[in-house]
This record gives C-alpha cells, sequence and structure tokens, in this order.
C-alpha cells in the first residue's frame, strides 16, 4: 500500500481550499483576541513592538566594523560596510527587521514544517514538501557542492539574522509570534544558512515549467480525443510571434553561434507516445487527478503554476534610446503577496577592492543574501521564466518489494520522516523514490484502490497498488545556483555574466543584461534534460529504461544573443528560439508569446523613421494593457445580430472600443465577461471534472455509457474539483491560438452545446458568440448592476492584498485589520500590464507585475522603481503598503544608487556597530 499515514486508510485525503495555506486555527485564535477587546492584549504596545529601530547605533557581536544602513522615504535600505562578510551579516539583520516573520514561514515551507507553526490542517502539505525533500537537497547542496566563498556569505547572513532575533521575545519580533503564542508554545529557532538555500528550490517548484499541462493532457484522455487534445494544446505561433533568439545555430562543436544562419533541424524529441498506453487509462487518470488534487494545497510561493507564471523584461541599446545608453525594463509576473515577494535594497562596499568587491542594488528575497534582480556599476541584468520542461512524471509498475524497470524488480529507496504538529501529537510518514525520482503518488490516499481497477493490458505487478507516479525534477539534484547570484552580483562584463550564468542551473530563466560599454545581451541558462524517447508532454512508462534521461544540454549550446542588429531584446515567456532549427529539445509548453509580440511592436512604432526611447516610454510600454484576443472576437461580436435590447444595450459597448483595458471601462469589462462565456460554452464544458473549477456544475453523459442518452443511460451531475486559479480553461493566450483559426469556421464540433430550457442548443459560431453575449449580460447585471453606463472592468477586476498566513481565511474583521485593498485594476491576461484572472474561476486578480523597474544604464541615478507592497513586513508599520497606490497607477520612485544620490534620499539612518 501507498506509505501515507497522514489519514486514514481508505477515505480520501481532503483537498484544502486554494493553493495558499489556509490556517484556520491560527485565524480563529486572533478572531477570539479581537473579540476580547482590541485595545488589551491586542494593543498598540503588542503591534510596535516589533518595529524596527532605524536610527542611533545598535552592537552586533559579529561584526568587524561600522555598518551604516540609509533608509529612504519608502523604508528601502542601502547598506555601507568596509569587507564582505559585514556587508552579508548586516543584510541578515535588516531583513530580519522588516521581514523575519515572512522569512520563518518561508522556510517552514520549504523544509515541510508548516504543523509545527499552524497545526493539524498543514499535515497532508507537510507531507508532500517532505516527499520532494527540498530541504535535504539544500543541505546537500551546502555541504557538497556550493563554493566556500558562497557558504562564508551564507553563514554571515544568517549570523546576522540571529542577531537579531537574540534576546528577543517573539511578540517582540512580529505580531503574528503573539497570536501563535495563543494557541501553543512556538519557539522561533536559530537561522540556519539552509534556510537561505532552500528557498530557491521553492522558486523552482513554482517556476518548474510544464507539469501542470503534463497532468493536464492525460486527464483529458477521459473526454476527448487525441486530436482534441492536440487542438487545445497548438504549436508555438512563430509567424505570429517572434521567439527570443531569431537566429543563430548549433556549429560542429555543439556550440550555440548567434551569428550564424539557422537551418532546418529536428528540435524535437521524437518517439512512442505513453500517452496511447496506460497513460490514458482510467485507473492512471484517477491517479493524476488525485496528484492534481494534492499539488493544489502546495502553497504557491510564487504564484499559481501555469500561464500566468511569468514575466516581461526587454533592453534597447544605446542607438535607440534618447540617453544614447541602454534601457533595461523588468516586471516579474507573481502571486500578489503581502508583504511583496520582493525586497528592495542596496549593499556597498564603502570601496570597491579585490577584498570588497559589491556595490549592488535591486530586488532580492527576504531570507535570501545578494540581489537577485538589479545592476551593479557596470552591468543592469533582469530575470524572466524561461519555462523549460524540467520535469516529468512516470508512471511505475510497484508491487510490495519495490518497482519494476525492464522486467526486473527493483528495491524502493525508502526513508521516514516525522512531523510536529503543533497541539496534536507527531505523524510519521515513508518516502519512497524510484529511480526517477519520489513517489509523489504515496501522498494521497484515494490512490490506495486506483490500481484494483485500472484497465490496463500490461498489469502491474500488485493490482492491490497498481500503477504509482514518480517525478524526475531537475531541483532535486544539488546544484550552484546559489553560487551564480553572487558571482552575477559581481560582474563586470557580458563574459563574467555569462560565466555566473552558467551555474544559474534552477531555476531555468531568461537572463536579459545591459552594461556602461553599451553593449546589450541575452543567455539562457538552466539545467534542461536531454531525453531519448518522447517529448516530456506525457507521464512516460518508468518500467522502460529506454526513456530515462540522457543527461542535460550543454550551456555552450545554449542559446545566446550578444548586440544583435535589430537593436532591442525582448523576453516575456515566448519560445526562445525556434525548435524547428534548434537541436534539442527545450519544452514543447511556452508562452504563447502575446505579450512578448506586443512589447516587439511598441519598440519598433517609437523607433521607426529614427524615433528614440526614453525612460518615460519604457514605464508606459509597462502598462500598456491592450487585449490581444479582443482585436480578434471583437469584430465579429459586432456583426451578430442580437434582437434582444438587454443584451443589444451591452453589445452596443463594445462599438469604437479600442481594445484598452482601463479599470474604467465599461467595454473591457462586457468584453472580458463574454470571453470568459465563450470558453466555457465551446470548452470548459467538454473538459473532465478534474479540470474545472469547483462549483462548476454541469449535466454529463457518463463516461462509461454507449449509446443515445435514454431512461438507462441518464445524464449525470458532475461538478468541478480543481482550485479556481488554476482550473481551466484559464483564458491565457494558449486559448488565444485555440481560438484563432476556429473563429474562421463557421461550424465546428466546438462550437456544437446542448440546450436547456432558456437556451437552444448551438451549432454554429455565431450562434454560440451570441449564447455568450446573453449569458455576460445576466452575469454582469448580477455583479455590477442593471445599467450598463456604472459597468467598469475594475469592479470586476479587483486585487486584494492578503497576509499570507493570518489574512487568507477567517471572519472579515481580522482580514480588515491584515489585509489591505481591494484596488480597481486595468491590465489583464496576457495583457503587457499582466494583472493575471483565470476565466475558469472568475475575474479577480491572482497573479500581477510584482514589482516594476527602469534601468538608466550608466546614468544609475535616474533609473526608477517600485514594490507591489513596501519594505515592511510589519502590518500596521507605515511602509506596509506605503508603494502599492503608486503601483497600481503605473508610477515609478526615483531609485537612488550612488552615495551623494542615496545620502540626499535618506530620511534614517542606523549605524551597526562592533
Amino acid at each position: 500500500m501507498p506509505s501515507n499515514t497522514t489519514a486514514p486508510p481508505g477515505k480520501k485525503t481532503a483537498k484544502k481550499k486554494g493553493r495558499r495555506a489556509r490556517l484556520l486555527l491560527l485565524v480563529l485564535v486572533l478572531a477570539l483576541v479581537v473579540g476580547i477587546g482590541f485595545g488589551g492584549y491586542w494593543g498598540v504596545s503588542t503591534v510596535r513592538a516589533s518595529f524596527p529601530q532605524t536610527t542611533g547605533e545598535i552592537r552586533l557581536d559579529s561584526l568587524s566594523a561600522d555598518v551604516e544602513v540609509k533608509r529612504d522615504a519608502n523604508g528601502v535600505p542601502q547598506i555601507y560596510a568596509d569587507n564582505e562578510a559585514d556587508l552579508f551579516r548586516a543584510q541578515g539583520y535588516v531583513q530580519a527587521q522588516d521581514r523575519f516573520y515572512e522569512m520563518d514561514v518561508r522556510r517552514h515551507v520549504t523544509a515541510g514544517r508548516l504543523s509545527e507553526m499552524f497545526g493539524e490542517s498543514q499535515v497532508d502539505t507537510d507531507a508532500f514538501l517532505r516527499t520532494l525533500g527540498w530541504r535535504r537537497v539544500a543541505q546537500e547542496e551546502y555541504d557538497k557542492v556550493l563554493s566556500p566563498e558562497t557558504k562564508k556569505y551564507l553563514q554571515a547572513y544568517a549570523d546576522g539574522v540571529n542577531a537579531y532575533l537574540k534576546d528577543r521575545a517573539p511578540k517582540d519580533v512580529s505580531v503574528e509570534y503573539a497570536a501563535l503564542a495563543l494557541t501553543g508554545d512556538y519557539t522561533i529557532e536559530p537561522w540556519s544558512p539552509v534556510d537561505s538555500v532552500a528557498w530557491l528550490k521553492a522558486m523552482a517548484w513554482d517556476l518548474r515549467g510544464n507539469m501542470q499541462d503534463e497532468i493536464d493532457r492525460s486527464l483529458m484522455t477521459s473526454r476527448l480525443s487525441a486530436k482534441q487534445i492536440k487542438q487545445l494544446y497548438p504549436e508555438y505561433p512563430y509567424a505570429l510571434h517572434q521567439p527570443i533568439v531569431d537566429k543563430g545555430a548549433v556549429d560542429d562543436d555543439g556550440r550555440f553561434d548567434p551569428k550564424a544562419d539557422a537551418t532546418e533541424g529536428d528540435g524535437t524529441t521524437t518517439g512512442d507516445t505513453p500517452g496511447t498506453g496506460p497513460g490514458s487509462s482510467g485507473g492512471v487518470s484517477s491517479q493524476l487527478g488525485a496528484l492534481s488534487e494534492v499539488l493544489d494545497t502546495v502553497p504557491a510561493l510564487l504564484g499559481p503554476n501555469g500561464n500566468g507564471i511569468g514575466s516581461n523584461s526587454w533592453v534597447v541599446s544605446g542607438r535607440l534610446t534618447t540617453s544614447g545608453k541602454p534601457l533595461l525594463a523588468n516586471d516579474p509576473h507573481l502571486a500578489p503577496q503581502l508583504p511583496s515577494l520582493w525586497y528592495q535594497m542596496g549593499l556597498h562596499c564603502r570601496s570597491v577592492s579585490a577584498t570588497c568587491r559589491y556595490d549592488v542594488a535591486g530586488y532580492t528575497f527576504s531570507g535570501m543574501p545578494g540581489v537577485i534582480i538589479g545592476h551593479n556599476d557596470k552591468i543592469a541584468w533582469g530575470l524572466t521564466n524561461l519555462g523549460a520542461d524540467v520535469t516529468d512524471l512516470y508512471l511505475e509498475k510497484i508491487g510490495p518489494d519495490g518497482y519494476l524497470v525492464d522486467g526486473k524488480v527493483k528495491p524502493f529507496t525508502s526513508r521516514e520522516e516525522t512531523i510536529k504538529v503543533a497541539g496534536g501529537g507527531d505523524r510519521k510518514i515513508t518516502v519512497r523514490s524510484t529511480e526517477h525520482g519520489p513517489l509523489v503518488s504515496d501522498r494521497s490516499s484515494e490512490l490506495e484502490t486506483v490500481g484494483q481497477k485500472a484497465p490496463v493490458g500490461n498489469a502491474a505487478p500488485d493490482r492491490g497498488t497498481g500503477y504509482g507516479v514518480s517525478l524526475q525534477w531537475t531541483a532535486l539534484q544539488p546544484g550552484r545556483s546559489m553560487d551564480a547570484i553572487f558571482a552575477i552580483d559581481r560582474a563586470q562584463d557580458f563574459t563574467t555574466f555569462r560565466a555566473a550564468a552558467r551555474n544559474f542551473e534552477v531555476p531555468s530563466q531568461n537572463l536579459i543584461y545591459a552594461d556602461t560599454a553599451g553593449n546589450i545581451g541575452y543567455q539562457s541558462p538552466g539545467k534542461i534534460p536531454q531525453r531519448t524517447k518522447g517529448d516530456g508532454t506525457l507521464p512516460a512508462p518508468g518500467w522502460d529504461s529506454s526513456w530515462k534521461w540522457k543527461g542535460y544540454i550543454p550551456f555552450e549550446k545554449l542559446p545566446y544573443e550578444y548586440d544583435p542588429e535589430r537593436g532591442y531584446i525582448v523576453t516575456a515567456n515566448q519560445a526562445v528560439i525556434d525548435q524547428k532549427t534548434y537541436p534539442d529539445l527545450l519544452t514543447k509548453d511556452w508562452g504563447y508569446g502575446s505579450r512578448s509580440q506586443r512589447i516587439n511592436d511598441l519598440i519598433e512604432s517609437k523607433t521607426k523613421d529614427g524615433g528614440k526611447i526614453s525612460s518615460d516610454d519604457m514605464r508606459t510600454m509597462q502598462t500598456d494593457n491592450r487585449s490581444e484576443i479582443a482585436t480578434l472576437l471583437n469584430p465579429l461580436l459586432l456583426k451578430i445580430d442580437i434582437s434582444d435590447p438587454y443584451v443589444r444595450e451591452a453589445q452596443k459597448l463594445l462599438e469604437g472600443w479600442d481594445y484598452t483595458q482601463e479599470p474604467d471601462s465599461a467595454a473591457a469589462a462586457y468584453f472580458n465577461a463574454v470571453w470568459r462565456n465563450v470558453l466555457k460554452l465551446a470548452f470548459g464544458n467538454k473538459l473532465p471534472k478534474e479540470l474545472r473549477a469547483e462549483g462548476d456544475c454541469i449535466n454529463v453523459r457518463p463516461a462509461e455509457a454507449t449509446g443515445p442518452v435514454d431512461e438507462q443511460n441518464k445524464l449525470v451531475r458532475e461538478c468541478g474539483e480543481r482550485d479556481p486559479d488554476s482550473a481551466q480553461p484559464d483564458g491565457g493566450d494558449r486559448w488565444y491560438e485555440v481560438v484563432r483559426p476556429l473563429l474562421k469556421q463557421e461550424k465546428s464540433e466546438w462550437w456544437a452545446t446542448p440546450g436547456n430550457r432558456l437556451d437552444p442548443a448551438t451549432e454554429t459560431r455565431d450562434q454560440l458568440l451570441a449564447r455568450a453575449m446573453k449569458d455576460a449580460r445576466w452575469e454582469l447585471t448580477a455583479k455590477l448592476g442593471k445599467d450598463v453606463s456604472t459597468w467598469s472592468w475594475g469592479r470586476l477586476h479587483q486585487l486584494t492584498l492578503k497576509n499570507q498566513t493570518l489574512g487568507t481565511a477567517g471572519p472579515g474583521v481580522v482580514q480588515q485589520l491584515l489585509n489591505r485593498g481591494p484596488w480597481n485594476l486595468g491590465g489583464g491576461e496576457a495583457a503587457v500590464d499582466a494583472t493575471g484572472w483565470n476565466a475558469a474561476g472568475g475575474y479577480e486578480v491572482i497573479w500581477v507585475p510584482s514589482m516594476r523597474m527602469v534601468v538608466n544604464v550608466g546614468d544609475w541615478d535616474k533609473s526608477r522603481w517600485v514594490n507591489l507592497t513596501g519594505a515592511s513586513g510589519h502590518a500596521f508599520h507605515s511602509h506596509y503598503t506605503d508603494q502599492t497606490d503608486a503601483w497600481a497607477k503605473g508610477e515609478l520612485y526615483d531609485w537612488a544608487y550612488g552615495k551623494t544620490a542615496v545620502d540626499a534620499a535618506a530620511k534614517d539612518t542606523l549605524t551597526l556597530k562592533p
């Protein structure tokens, strides 16, 4: 049986709602405290006790010399030290001042120890995270792989964090600990260097590529044919949306040459497709559905995995800018969180030398030393998710003694894990792994009975357990990404930048570059597997060793660019290079290029006839909210003859609309509602329940039914099971490419829908579009009122910033204390201003440009930036959400970097003394 002791045998593990931890016990305790009297125990002194000291002097035993911390009007710190160890010690201290509770929660996530903080509700999440073993891999990296220099920095950072924690009661660290104290005896542990390394595993998990698509394609086989599934995952539209690298080829020595002419090749691994075998069986579909439910319980630290996780970044050569120097923009699209995922800061050696080499500023993560995105005195860089396919699910034939490979039984690699539970007894689990990776299917008790029913011809050795599902993932192998971060921070030119990028193994990112000498560049790093068989789009047969990975694409072979002729580089999760001309498979599940092509078009339109781009132009581009799907669909909607005056009134909103999605736009509100209903009618209602959103219930033909629907074979009520944030069809630009060819077809099986007592069946495109317009009219009437003149996109499309533990559920009074918002936003899914929403789940904003920056290379003090929230993680601090209004308006703040500019901007100065 699966080694899962987190739920009673034979009972399905209860599905948690949402992808973030639902900490009900803690919320109820806080509600009780509030009910007793906010002015009593939960008074002003409790709230303010954890606010950081930002002026005067503080003694730190671990320092060797004075360190200055200068904070500007937004509380953003710039740190000045005489040596590297002191610099990173101070970084640890300062981040702990502002964000330690966030850091503490993160390390409990990465270690699978949430139950120690929040009790019974987190046991199943911890069990899955222990099965993945993020913390174990991070420990191995620290012990065996990372350079001595990196380990020195990590230890210095940990020393700084622990210097802050020393002699502080938990309630004096953050107000949330005052609530935790009422639920049990929680003790803050010292910070460890491995706590910082483990955060990279969480990043890699949320940026892992196509794992959900792999599951979804397999689940679709229960309802859709192979041809239909292929239609729902179309090829990347290279003719419409140019890839990042538009030329270049791998030479005879196996090195990528960006100047070479590409030739037609075989960039897609071929071989048998496992989805035509056991992956299409009902039993395995049930397993994958259960696995998908388990994935929904794992906290999405960066955002809902899939189409929305992405970013924009682009760099423009000085010959195309008003400054004559390169301009670089970046805005990662991640989950809205409170506090923001990002932490702004500067790390400066007072005198840059061979022994103190850092003079860098930008965005980092609380809990991690160094700077992730930003610039130093010579170069600037940005990141977007490359989306490489770095995960494969393997179906395993398992029995009581092991798993089958090439006809022989191999023993599992096993270990026991103990999960400590606040307010309860310990739980023990056994983690089993195959040669491919951990057996993730062990984490759902529903899977115990699946093998008994799986209708497979090539049976598993033990019908009591049947097929298992294991995960092979590059991040579960020790790597050197932490080394790469420090090396990038001190890189001085493209050569040293690329050398640093060599070690940026996971998560695989698009790296863009600019320097003060006027050069621009791009590098695609990462540990990306080479497959002997298959293309990674469906689970592979683990019992056949010919499906094993054969290695990784050498770094020298990965695409890059340096000073391309066109004068700019755009990365926004589109295809890196045309796979027909590149010899290795990077992925078959790119973002589909709507955002990237819009940015390309904006740059081209601005620079044609000798025009130049300014910093303000870069900022304006970041807030461009034009809808590509509207340009395709809106003309057809306007041609439909609508007789119902009530619906016709809404249709008129679309006349003369310019396809922009401003917060006050009634047309954008109505169009997006129509788009949502088109997707539901044409595709959503045809998908299996495992992909549809919870609460989405329809009458369907039973999967095992044959012949016409009659008294013996009635339609059954079937409700969706997926969390709304990750349900399908999500409405992203993959669906634009699904719909694009269909809009040219008056008849298609996708346009056919059954009728009901209110609406006749549809058979044609225009009939379905008319019905979607009617359904959208009624939906918005219920949400926004009868009068269409009062409608606005922002009233539908709202952002609420939620405290990631206490603010995600519970009584309204608690959320009012800790959460902020809502903000009515413009933008939308797959727009450059990517305020994402999931069409299957609703209009709520679920991912955002988590920060924005425009770097003025060489004239650094004219660079600008803004964070989603603020520097502080303390709920009632003045810097908790002080940047959000500016962020919502698309505004940027001055970014001081040079010593003179930092001194002029400084509002508070703190001296840390030995």
